[in-house]
C-alpha cells in the first residue's frame, strides 16, 4: 500500500560545539515564548544552568523544569494532564527523558526540541518512543522533533561506553535493511527504497571517520538522526530495526540487568551478519578500531541469556519476517555463541 501521509522532519538542526548555549536563540527564531524542559534526573546541573541562561537571554519564560528518572507511560500521562500553557517542549539528557518529552509533545500537539547529551542510540530523532506500561516496555507513537540540537562538546564529555552504544545501534542498520529486503522477497513486505538507501548510507558515513572527537561526534549524531528520518519516511521501524533488535528486545525481557541497548544490538548485528554472509568484516573492523570489542571483553555477556534470547526473538513481533524466522538460522546462532572461537571472549 502506498503511504500518502505527510512526512515530518526537523525544521531546526544544529550539530556543533556550543549548540547548548544557543538554545535560547534557536527557540526565539521559532517565536516560542513559554517552554517546558524535561531533563534526565541526575543531569549535570551546569547543563540546566546553561539552558536557563540561554532562554532568559532571549526573554523566553521557562515555565517548568521536570526531572525524568523512569520512562513510564504513567509519568508521561501525569505531565500531560498537569501541564500549564506552553508552546515548546525541550527534552534534555538521555533516552528516558527524550522519550517522555516527545510523547508528551505528541499528546499536546506542540513542537519539541531534542537536546541529547550523549549519542547512545537513534531515539532522539525517531517517530516513536519506548515507555514502560505496568512494568512492561511498549512502543508508542511520538512527535518527530521540530528541532535537533546536539552540542558535540557536551556529547564528547559523556562516558565512552555511551558513544560505543551509539555505534552499536548505528551498525544495526546493516542487518536491518537486509532483513527488510528479505521480508519483501519472501513475504511481500513493502520496501521504501529511499528510506532503505538513507539508512544504509549512514553507516558508511561513520566508517569514514570512526573517531571519538568533535568531528566523529558530528558524524555519529548526523547518522543517527538520519536513521530516525528514514523511519519517518516509510512509516515503519524497518530501516533501523530487524532481527538484531528482536534479540535485544528479548534480552530486555529475560535479563535481570539488561545492558545498554546499543551494546546488545551491536553484538547481535555482528552475529546476524554471519547468517547473511555480508558486512561481517566491516563491522569487525569498526568494533576493533573504536574499542567496542574491548568494552565487551571487560564485561562479557551471559552465554545462556543470549542463547535463550535468540530462541525468543522470532516471537517478539507478530508477522515480522526476519532471517530468524527460519528455525535453522536460530539454531546456527546458538551454535556460534557456544562454540565459535572468535566469540568466546564476549560471553561467559
Amino acid at each position: 500500500m502506498i503511504r500518502n501521509t505527510a512526512i515530518h522532519i526537523p525544521t531546526l538542526v544544529r550539530i556543533k560545539p556550543g549548540a547548548l548555549d544557543r538554545i535560547g536563540v534557536y527557540a526565539a527564531r521559532g517565536q516560542f515564548t513559554k517552554v517546558l524542559c524535561l531533563y534526565s534526573e541526575g543531569l549535570d546541573e551546569n547543563f540546566m544552568a546553561r539552558i536557563r541562561y540561554a532562554l532568559n537571554n532571549e526573554e523566553i519564560h521557562l515555565v517548568q523544569e521536570i526531572p525524568v528518572l523512569h520512562s513510564s507511560f504513567e509519568q508521561a500521562q501525569d505531565i500531560f494532564e498537569d501541564m500549564t500553557k506552553i508552546d515548546l517542549i525541550i527534552g534534555c539528557g538521555g533516552g528516558k527523558a527524550l522519550d517522555i518529552a516527545k510523547y508528551v509533545a505528541f499528546l499536546q500537539r506542540i513542537p519539541y526540541i531534542a537536546l541529547p547529551t550523549a549519542l547512545s542510540n537513534d531515539g532522539f530523532c525517531s517517530p516513536q518512543c519506548s515507555l514502560d506500561l505496568k512494568g512492561k516496555k511498549r512502543t508508542f507513537p511520538a512527535a518527530m522533533p521540530y528541532g535537533v540540537v546536539v552540542d558535540t562538546e557536551v556529547c564528547l564529555q559523556a562516558p565512552k561506553i555511551l558513544w560505543l552504544s551509539g555505534i552499536g545501534d548505528l551498525v544495526s542498520k546493516i542487518t536491518a535493511v537486509q532483513d527488510w529486503k528479505s521480508a519483501f522477497r519472501i513475504k511481500g513486505t513493502q520496501v521504501n527504497d529511499f528510506a532503505a538507501l538513507l539508512s544504509d548510507a549512514t553507516v558508511f558515513q561513520l566508517m569514514a571517520k570512526p573517531e571519538r572527537d568533535l568531528e566523529g561526534m558530528r558524524l555519529l549524531a548526523t547518522a543517527l538522526m538520519l536513521n530516525g528520518i528514514a523511519m519517518e519516511i516509510c512509516g515503519s521501524s524497518r530501516p533501523a530495526s530487524g532481527s538484531e533488535h528482536l534479540i535485544s528486545h528479548a534480552l530486555d525481557r529475560i535479563c535481570e540487568k539488561p545492558r545498554l541497548h546499543g551494546l546488545q544490538v551491536g553484538m547481535a548485528t555482528y552475529l546476524v551478519s554471519h547468517l547473511y554472509g555480508k558486512g561481517t568484516e566491516r563491522i569487525n573492523q569498526l568494533f576493533e578500531v573504536t574499542g567496542f570489542w574491548d568494552a565487551l571483553r571487560q564485561e562479557p555477556f551471559s552465554r545462556s541469556e543470549w542463547q535463550e534470547a535468540c530462541l525468543l526473538a522470532p516471537t517478539i513481533k507478530d508477522d515480522y519476517y526476519t532471517i530468524l524466522s527460519q528455525p535453522e538460522n536460530v539454531e546456527q546462532l546458538g551454535k556460534m555463541i557456544h562454540t565459535a572461537p572468535h566469540l568466546q571472549d564476549f560471553f561467559i
